[in-house]
């Protein structure tokens, strides 16, 4: 049991059906009528208790008073799906819902799942609005339906450079041309590092060295595939010198790594990869004071351990299996 601003989000099993479908009836009932009709009104304890006793779902109460709920569909492999989700009527806006999907997010983490998916009507354009605020994104359409997804994002600890350089080399067969991957975290924590592990699995002409100089750098394909575009934005003040670079002509045509480019580097395109790296520990000092990335090769094999975040953010990436990629799920 969860509990969310005094909401008690309850995994929820078959002894459960019997409130569920009078929620799942009351919350599609006091809807729009539709064309066609909705098939929820047609679910019943026996259909709602099959539902749980295989995928599961969640029941939300508030002192011991059911307020929504949502079943969950197994049927796609590295996916959950939403199904039936629904609040009372009589207590909407009460963040019921988004309390609900939060355990949502955590159950599909927590059962090895790349993702999420749903099915929305188009014609209720602030069920749509509800999904798209919270990073859901439409992927397919089948009238009259839009498909809703989400990619999770995921940390993993990596001890040394070699372990930054394999985890480059996992996402690597995950990317294809247009791809954008905006990196941030601490002078010397291993964006460089990184950059070169992925580099090398691309198989693109190297050595790859910090571009802080240069500021942008092209690295060639060496085996048919998309070059690598290696920029470093720390010295770029805001949006109009990342235009200066000239991105544009090259963002579709490769895989672009920008260092120190969040808040800018995201405008080249709808969707990118966040990678955050963080040094867990007291962060590695540069003598000379460059402000560059520093190689995380430099530094000692016992040195404190990274931590790297990865966010998809865009509908490119719904539907990629990044959690299971780059954890091993």
């Amino acid at each position: 049991m969860t509990s969310s601003n005094a909401l008690n989000v309850i995994d929820a099993g078959p002894e459960h059906a019997a409130v569920i479908v009078d929620i799942i009836h009351r919350s599609f009932g006091a809807r729009p009528a539709l064309d066609p009709p909705t098939t929820a009104l047609d679910e019943t304890a026996e259909t709602v208790a099959r539902t749980l006793a295989t995928a599961g779902g969640l029941l939300v109460e508030r002192r011991g008073l059911p307020m929504g709920a949502m079943l969950f569909d197994e049927s796609r492999p590295g996916q959950l799906g939403l199904r039936r989700v629904c609040v009372d009527p009589d207590i909407q806006a009460r963040g019921v819902a988004s309390a609900m999907l939060g355990v949502a997010e955590d159950t599909a983490e927590e059962r090895g799942k790349d993702g999420i998916w749903l099915d929305v009507r188009e014609e209720l354009p602030e069920t749509v609005q509800f999904w798209s605020r919270r990073l859901y994104h439409p992927v397919g359409r089948d009238e009259p339906f839009i498909e809703f997804g989400k990619t999770l994002w995921l940390a993993r600890e990596v001890p040394t450079p070699e372990e930054m350089r394999a985890l480059a080399a996992r996402l690597a067969p995950l990317l294809r041309a247009g791809d954008l991957l905006v990196l941030s975290g601490d002078l010397g924590a291993g964006k460089t590092t990184f950059t070169q592990g992925l580099g090398e699995s691309l198989g693109v002409r190297g050595p790859i060295t910090s571009p802080t100089f240069v500021l942008a750098r092209t690295h060639p394909s060496l085996v048919e595939g998309p070059p690598l575009v290696h920029v470093d934005a720390y010295r770029l003040g805001d949006l109009s010198e990342i235009d200066d670079l000239d991105l544009d002509s090259t963002t579709e045509a490769a895989v672009t790594v920008v260092e120190w480019g969040d808040g800018m580097a995201e405008q080249l395109t709808d969707s990118w990869l966040h990678l955050r790296i963080e040094v867990r520990g007291p962060r590695p000092i540069d003598p000379l004071g460059t402000p560059h990335d520093g190689d995380l090769g430099d530094v000692a094999e016992d040195a404190d351990p990274r931590v790297v975040t990865i966010k998809p953010h865009g509908p490119r990436w719904v539907g990629v299996p990044l959690r299971s990629t780059l954890l091993g799920s």
